[in-house]
């Protein structure tokens, strides 16, 4: 819609946007990288136009990226060129390897960073690293694209970032969610006066006290969530409530072990779909935890929300020396369509390990399922039929309640 911001338009505006975007890039990913076309093989990229045609491709794990990476360095196939092709190169840990771009905000960190109120007359003290990950190249992009000025600041030597932010007139932080504290205890130490009043972090925990810490010496602390190979994925805005999805990407939340979508509100795992012609990477599962938040901002802001980060979805756990792994508790709920859902717990009996099996079910038959337990999980196992919504929903499928003190 002609005039209407990307970030306030329809549900109808944006369905038909993504009606064209989503064919684009996986005929981008189909035509361009190899390892992408044969991931996606039979594919046509036509009939990938809504939400529905995109829940029936396969998912894309890290395991596989990495694999392919090691096998056909530096990008295992998933990029459309090679490492001489782009601007940048980085190393994550793993490692894997990501391409990077200047300009034209690669990574769409400026709407992150937009949301935070930062813009022209700012400058950005950037604490994120420069070196091998992109974090730093990522928040130094998504700045130009705001019209903020940067201090390259990186990591580390907080005495030097403190007389830095004091003597520049740094207005904006941009680094994990605690050492902007580091900074701020070290400029008190050294009785300088900071005027930092707005910070955009990620990286890690942005705990509830360290927040109001920060909203107490008058700095607006919003965060956001975004990862080396996908860029921003969500993000908070003024408006409180959960994390707004970028409009550069596809968000599903699935249920662990599987590339099913779950109902609206239940944890799953986030899959990512990007929609970056240079590294489309289609249904890529972060192996994070999250929920759709029903609604939208109250900030205006229109997309799909999610809750943030919730824990991670790999559960796979060793019982009695063998290894349950959510695909497995998949396959199970799968064969018993009956199943609302399943939990597999690890407990100890005395010196033994101990499985139960808890399904939601109306009525189920016990008898058949012990023996699905036992030829899809290896092991033997109580299983226990609870009432349907008795378990929590918190993404689990698998739970270890083992202590290992």
């Amino acid at each position: 819609m002609a005039g209407v911001s990307e970030e306030t338009r329809s549900p109808e505006a944006r369905a038909v946007a993504l009606a064209g975007a989503l064919p684009r890039a996986v005929a981008a990913a189909i035509a361009g990288a190899p390892a992408m076309a044969a991931h996606l093989a039979g594919i046509e990229a036509a009939g990938v136009a809504d939400r529905a045609a995109l829940a029936r491709l396969p998912v894309l794990r890290k395991a596989e990226l990495s694999a392919a990476q090691k096998a056909s360095p530096p990008y295992g196939g998933f990029a459309t060129g090679s490492a001489a092709d782009f601007d940048h190169a980085f190393q994550s840990p793993g490692p894997i390897y990501e391409p990077g771009r200047r300009g034209g905000d690669w990574w769409r960190i400026g709407r992150f960073l937009r949301a935070c109120g930062v813009g022209p007359g700012d400058l950005v003290q950037n604490c994120f690293s420069y070196h091998l990950t992109p974090a730093g190249m990522m928040f130094e992009g998504g700045a130009a694209a705001v019209g903020a000025a940067v201090i390259p600041a990186g990591t580390g030597q907080t005495e030097l970032q403190a007389e830095a932010a004091a003597q520049l007139g740094a207005t904006a932080y941009a680094g994990t969610p605690d050492f902007l504290k580091v900074i701020l205890d070290k400029a008190d130490e050294l009785g300088l006066r900071l005027g930092f009043t707005k910070a955009a972090v990620s990286g890690g925990a942005l705990f509830p006290a360290l927040r109001a810490g920060y909203a107490e010496r008058g700095i607006a602390c919003l965060q956001c969530y975004a990862t080396a190979d996908l860029g921003l994925i969500a993000y908070e805005s003024a408006g409180g409530e959960g994390m707004i999805v970028d409009e550069g990407v596809v968000v599903e939340i699935v249920r662990p072990g599987t590339g099913d979508p779950v109902p609206e509100g239940e944890v799953g795992e986030v899959v990512v779909t990007t929609l970056n012609p240079d590294y489309p990477l289609i249904r890529f599962a972060t192996g994070d935890l999250s929920a759709v938040l029903p609604g939208t901002s109250p900030c205006g802001r229109t997309n799909m929300r999610i809750r943030g980060w919730m824990g991670r979805a790999d559960q796979t756990t060793k019982i009695k020396g063998m290894f349950v792994r959510p695909e497995q508790v998949a396959a199970l709920a799968a064969r018993h369509p009956e199943l609302r859902r399943v939990r597999v717990v690890a407990e100890r009996d005395g010196d033994a390990d101990r499985m139960r099996v808890l399904v939601e079910a109306e009525q189920a038959d016990r008898r058949a399922l012990a023996e699905s337990v036992q030829a899809l999980l290896r092991l033997r196992g109580e299983v226990e039929i609870v009432a349907p919504g008795s378990l929590p929903n918190d993404g689990k499928v698998i739970e270890d309640r083992r202590s290992y003190d």
